[in-house]
């Protein structure tokens, strides 16, 4: 498996590296760590030019900064990718943050890590915003990471039926195992979960039951300990809850839903869920 972590050598940036390396993956990956380093961002909105006089210096003392400090993220990466015995590379790029990595994430990558948030006001700004434009803009599956590494125990998976919903099963099923490979933890819970509006039709909802057994019936002849859970409510807020309320390590959900209302009401759900939840989020393509 081909896995794309940017990182910005910001402790969020730090944890999207350690969690490719913590999470459960069939396979061993092949990871290449980008680090984009941005020149265009250090012109002010109001300026017509690059430098004007009186900003030359400062511009030069902020470039060699960030050159510093990607050869320093890129040294750190590298000892971190051979003191934790996996295959890959560390680059540094140049160009606007967001288009570089959407643009990096096309080669092959099958999986992208990236933290929610990076070194200070402006920067958990930025990569706040870019973390939102690489799920709606790259091809591949992104890892949201919001925390620390950790054993992955309990998954919460947002089912709707969907081309996307199925993918988001299908990842836990071939490219995840359902065991964190430590004994004394056993196999992963999974909350198998499908949040349907308000209706009055009956037939909805036993067609969501529907999509639960089905998933959880997969998912249990795979190893994974399963809890259905089909409700009644907002999407977002309830996969929130549901994650909330079962100490989740980690959310999995589709990027799209059904149709063309179902894709922008599951586009906008995968977003807040992105951008509210306390755990990290993986959303499947």
């Amino acid at each position: 498996m081909q896995v794309l972590v940017t990182t910005d050598g910001s402790k969020y940036g730090k944890w999207a590296l350690e969690w490719v390396g913590q999470l459960p993956l069939a396979e061993a990956p092949t990871v290449k760590v980008l680090h984009v380093v941005d020149i265009g961002r250090l012109r002010a909105p109001f300026m017509l030019q690059p430098a004007v006089i009186g900003t030359e210096r400062y511009l030069k003392a902020e470039i060699t900064k960030l050159q510093t400090q990607a050869e320093r993220t890129k040294h750190e990466a590298a000892r971190w990718l051979k003191s934790a015995g996996l295959k890959g590379r560390v680059v540094i790029e140049r160009g606007p943050v967001a288009a570089t990595i959407v643009k990096a994430a096309k080669r092959g990558v099958t999986l992208m890590a990236v933290g929610s948030r990076g070194l200070d006001a402006l920067d958990r700004f930025m990569l706040g915003s870019v973390s939102t434009h690489v799920i709606h803009h790259v091809s591949c599956s992104v890892l949201v990471v919001r925390e620390a590494p950790r054993p992955i125990r309990r998954v919460v998976l947002a089912v709707d039926g969907s081309t996307a919903s199925k993918r988001a099963l299908q990842f836990l099923l071939r490219a995840m195992r359902p065991s964190t490979g430590r004994p004394s933890q056993g196999p992963i819970r999974v909350t198998v979960t499908h949040a349907m509006p308000f209706l009055k039709y009956p037939e909805v909802q036993q067609a969501g039951k529907a999509v639960v057994e089905a998933c959880s019936t997969k998912l249990v002849r795979a190893g994974y300990v399963v809890e259905q859970m089909p409700i009644i409510g907002n999407p977002a807020d309830k996969i929130l809850k549901t994650a909330e309320t079962h100490e989740a390590d980690l959310i999995v959900t589709g990027a799209k839903g059904l149709g063309a209302v179902g894709r922008f009401l599951l586009g906008s759900v995968s977003t807040r869920v992105v951008q509210h939840a306390a755990c990290s989020v993986l959303v499947v393509r």
